[in-house]
C-alpha cells in the first residue's frame, strides 16, 4: 500500500510537469499569434516590435505577423473599411501597403495626399480596426506599376541614374521624403499608432547598383523621425545584397523550400516572410494566372508551423485604374493588364473566394480561443443596360497644337504639365511626306504606333502628305535594371526610305480629366465614324449605384472613362474582358461613359454582373 500510494504521487508530480512543460509550449507558440491588445489592457508602447534570437516581440510579448498587403491607392476609399474589416475578420493582424510616389507627386512641387490618396486616414483607420501596420514608403515600390512607382518626370534628367546617390535622385527623394514622413511619424507604434515597422526600399537585392544607396534611404527615413523596426525584403538569393545594417531582412517567395530556409536562417532568426505571392498578375495576350487554394494554404500552414511570420501579397489587389500598370521587359516587353485582382483571397471586386474561407479556417486553430469578427455582407452586382454611343469626336478634331520640333521628342521631354513633360497615354507625332516607301522605326516606338497617312489640307503643300504616327505608353517597366531607360513616344528617327524624318507636329493626349472636359463640341455619331475616334454615351442608373462590369465585345484596343474618370484599358487579345466599375464611381441617375477606340467599335458598351478575367491557367 506504501508502495503503491508513493507511486502514484509520483504519477501525479510527472502529471503535473507535463502539463506545465504542454502549457509553457502552448503559451509561447500561440502566443506569438497575439494581435492587437486585449480590451482594457494598457501598452506601455516604449519597446514597439522588436526581434530577439528565436521571434519577433512587441512590447516584450511574443509576437507573431500575420499580414496581409491591401493597396488604399488601388481600393475606392468609399471602400476601404469594407476591404480592411473583411481581412479582420479572416484573422490577420497586420496590414502591409506601398505608398506610390508617382500618384502622390505627379509633377515636381506638387502633391496630393487627399481623398484616395489621403495615406493617413487610410492608417488611422486600421488602426480603429485594431490592425498593426508595415508601411514601405519606397521610394521604390515595383507592385506592378509603371516605372515601379517612380515618377515619369525623373527621365527628363538625360544623366539621371534611378535609384542610386547620383545627387539628382537623391534630391528628388530628399524632397519627397520631407513632404511623406512627417505624415506618417505621428502614427507609429511609439507615438500611439499603429505602425510597427517601416521596410527600406524594396527588392534592392535584385538591382544593387550602389552600395551607398540603402544606408542613404535608411538615413533618409531615421533623420526624419523613423524609429520602428526597418525590414528589407527580398528574393531568398539577393538577401545580403538587398539589405542594410539596423534593418531585418525577410524574404519573398511563392514555394517554401528548404533551400530558402536555409538562405533566410544562415542570415538571422527570426524569419519573415514579407511577399508570400497569393497568386500572380496578368499581361495582354496571356492567361490569367491563378494559384491553386489548396496549394496557398498548404505553404501558409507550412510557414506557420516553423514559426515564420507571413505577409500575403496580395491579400485583395484591387485595380490598377487608368493608367497606373506596369510592363515587363525580360523575356521581351509584355504590358500589365488593369485588373490586379492576382487571384488573392479576396477578389478584384472584394468578393469572398476559397482561399479567404481555407485561410480563415486555418488560422482560427492557431487563435488562442478569441473568435474573429464576423465576414462582412458581400456588396450587391448589377448588370445594367447598355449604353448606347450617340456622340463621336475624331482623334483629329481633339486635337490641341502642342509643340514643333526637328526631330521626334519622346513624351518625358515634351513641354507640357508646367515642365513636367507627359507621364502617360499617347502621343501623335505628324509630318509632311512627298512620296511612299519602306518605314523603319527600329527599337524607336515605344511601345506601339498606329500609322497612317493623307493628303495635306494646305493648299500650299500640294503634292505633300501627312504621315501620322500615333503612339501609345502602354506602361514603363516596373522592374529590373533598365529602369532609365524608359522614355516613351519615339525615342529616336523615324526612317522613310532609309532617310530620317524631320520637322514634326507633336500633340500630347494624357488623357487626364483636363483632356477630356475640354472636348466640344462633339457631333452626333455617324454610320461610318473615323478611327481613332471619342464615342459618348450614357449609363443610366436607377436607385443606389452597384458595382458593376464593362464589357467591351466589339470593340478592339481603347480605354473607358466614367463620368471623367480613366478607368482603364480595353483590349479584345485579352486575357481580361471586363473593366471593374464600382458603385462609388456612379451616381443615381444619368452617368457619362466615353471610350477612345483606336480601331473599330461597336458602338455600345455592356455592363455586366460578373467579371471576366480569361482563361485561367495556374502559376507556374
Amino acid at each position: 500500500m506504501v508502495v503503491l500510494r508513493i507511486r502514484n504521487v509520483h504519477k501525479r508530480k510527472y502529471a503535473l510537469l507535463c502539463l506545465c512543460i504542454v502549457g509553457f509550449i502552448m503559451y509561447r507558440y500561440l502566443g506569438s499569434f497575439s494581435s492587437v491588445p486585449a480590451k482594457g489592457r494598457r501598452m506601455s508602447r516604449k519597446v514597439g516590435l522588436s526581434a530577439n534570437t528565436s521571434q519577433f516581440t512587441l512590447e516584450g510579448e511574443p509576437f507573431r505577423i500575420l499580414g496581409g498587403s491591401i493597396h488604399y491607392f488601388r481600393v475606392p476609399r468609399a471602400y476601404w473599411r469594407d476591404r480592411l474589416m473583411k481581412m479582420k475578420a479572416c484573422g490577420f493582424n497586420t496590414l502591409t501597403t506601398y505608398v506610390p510616389w508617382s500618384l502622390h507627386q505627379p509633377e515636381q512641387g506638387v502633391f496630393n495626399f487627399h481623398t484616395q490618396l489621403d495615406l493617413g486616414a487610410y492608417i488611422s483607420l486600421a488602426a480603429e480596426l485594431g490592425l498593426w501596420v508595415i508601411l514601405r514608403p519606397g521610394p521604390y515600390v515595383s507592385s506592378e506599376l509603371d516605372l515601379g512607382g517612380l515618377p515619369s518626370w525623373l527621365l527628363r534628367d538625360g544623366s539621371m541614374r534611378l535609384r542610386t546617390t547620383h545627387p539628382a535622385f537623391t534630391q528628388a527623394v530628399n524632397t519627397f521624403f520631407d513632404k511623406l514622413i512627417p505624415k506618417v511619424v505621428p502614427l507609429q507604434f511609439k507615438k500611439g499608432g499603429p505602425i510597427i515597422a517601416v521596410q527600406v526600399e524594396n527588392e534592392y537585392g535584385s538591382f544593387a547598383k550602389d552600395q551607398s544607396y540603402m544606408l542613404f534611404i535608411k538615413e533618409a527615413l531615421q533623420s526624419r523621425g523613423i524609429s520602428e523596426m526597418l525590414l528589407t525584403s527580398d528574393n531568398h538569393n539577393t538577401l545580403k545584397s538587398g539589405g542594410v545594417d539596423g534593418a531585418i531582412r525577410t524574404v519573398k517567395l511563392q514555394k517554401l523550400n528548404q533551400r530558402t530556409i536555409q538562405d533566410l536562417n544562415a542570415i538571422q532568426v527570426p524569419t519573415m516572410v514579407m511577399d508570400y505571392w497569393t497568386g500572380w498578375y496578368d499581361v495582354w495576350g496571356d492567361l490569367h494566372h491563378v494559384l491553386p487554394p489548396e496549394d496557398v494554404v498548404s505553404t501558409v500552414r507550412e510557414i506557420l508551423r516553423r514559426g515564420m511570420s507571413v505577409n500575403l501579397y496580395m491579400f485583395h489587389g484591387g485595380s490598377s485604374f487608368g493608367f497606373m500598370s506596369g510592363a515587363l521587359a525580360d523575356p521581351s516587353y509584355r504590358a500589365l493588364v488593369p485588373s490586379y485582382d492576382y487571384d488573392a483571397p479576396l477578389t478584384e471586386a472584394g468578393e469572398y473566394t476559397p482561399k479567404y474561407h481555407l485561410l480563415r479556417d486555418l488560422l482560427s486553430r492557431y487563435n488562442r480561443g478569441d473568435t474573429f469578427p464576423d465576414m462582412p455582407a458581400l456588396r450587391y452586382r448589377e448588370a445594367y443596360e447598355p449604353a448606347i454611343m450617340y456622340q463621336h469626336l475624331s482623334l483629329w478634331d481633339a486635337l490641341s497644337f502642342t509643340e514643333g520640333v526637328s526631330k521626334p521628342v519622346n513624351m518625358e521631354k515634351l513641354p507640357v504639365n508646367s515642365g513636367n513633360g507627359q507621364a502617360y497615354g499617347y502621343t501623335l507625332y505628324e509630318t509632311s511626306i512627298t512620296s511612299g516607301g519602306l518605314l523603319k522605326s527600329g527599337d524607336n516606338v515605344r511601345d506601339r504606333a498606329l500609322v497612317r497617312h493623307f493628303d495635306c489640307s494646305d493648299p500650299s503643300l500640294q503634292g505633300r502628305r501627312t504621315l501620322s504616327l500615333l503612339v501609345e505608353n502602354c506602361g514603363r517597366v516596373h522592374r529590373g535594371r533598365d529602369l532609365d531607360k524608359q522614355h516613351k513616344g519615339l525615342v529616336g528617327d523615324i526612317l522613310l526610305n532609309n532617310i530620317p524624318l524631320r520637322d514634326f507636329t507633336v500633340y500630347s493626349l494624357d488623357m487626364k480629366p483636363s483632356f477630356i472636359d475640354r472636348f466640344a463640341p462633339w457631333k452626333t455619331l455617324s454610320e461610318a465614324p473615323s478611327f481613332p475616334g471619342f464615342f459618348m454615351g450614357r449609363l443610366f442608373v436607377y436607385g443606389y449605384p452597384s458595382d458593376t462590369f464593362v464589357k467591351m465585345p466589339g470593340w478592339e484596343k481603347g480605354v473607358v472613362f466614367i463620368n471623367g474618370l480613366n478607368l482603364g484599358r480595353y483590349w479584345s487579345i485579352g486575357p481580361q474582358q471586363t473593366l471593374y466599375l464600382p458603385g462609388p464611381f456612379i451616381n443615381s441617375g444619368i452617368n457619362q461613359v466615353i471610350v477612345f477606340e483606336e480601331q473599330e467599335g461597336d458602338y455600345k458598351v455592356q455592363f455586366e454582373d460578373t467579371p471576366d478575367l480569361g482563361m485561367a491557367a495556374d502559376v507556374q
